[in-house]
């Protein structure tokens, strides 16, 4: 859970909608600058740390390998037009580094178990398991005001 009562309004905003949604959208693009665009399950910490599992072999995964730098989106698809709500990022991600495995996988897994699912066992990330911790840490946040307008959280 993101929401924190001291935050300011734009802070506790974005929060609330990142409360209220179980995936992010995450662009990268490859070497050459070839755009890609994938929903991921996710978990956030602080309003600046977004989390998630995925194979090494996937684009977005290979992309961040060779680019860092990522852009996420996290919205209501479900949302009728004209009331959107959205939290945007521009940030640099990672496949998480073995000496952080287990304080990212901790945050990974306190969102998993306030959405009811299971945690991650550590060998399930590390090791010669299919799956890796990624994360990226956001450099600028936004979120919508009234008139859908990009207002910076930080």
């Amino acid at each position: 859970m993101v929401t924190d009562s001291t935050s300011s309004p734009v802070a506790a905003a974005a929060g609330r909608i990142l409360d209220a949604n179980a995936y992010l959208t995450l662009a990268t693009a490859d070497a050459e600058g070839r755009p890609w665009a994938t929903p991921v399950w996710f978990a956030v910490r602080d309003l600046r740390e977004f989390i998630w599992v995925s194979r090494p072999t996937r684009r977005h995964s290979q992309n961040i390998g060779a680019r860092a730098e990522v852009a996420l989106a996290v919205f209501d698809s479900s949302a009728p037009v004209g009331e959107a709500s959205a939290v945007y990022a521009e940030a640099l991600a990672e496949q998480v580094p073995d000496d952080g495995v287990e304080d990212a996988l901790a945050a990974f897994n306190a969102g998993c178990e306030a959405s009811g699912m299971r945690p991650w066992a550590e060998g399930s990330v590390t090791g010669a398991a299919p799956h890796r911790l990624y994360r990226a840490v956001a450099s600028h946040l936004w979120t919508l005001d009234e008139r859908e307008d990009r207002v910076p959280v930080y």
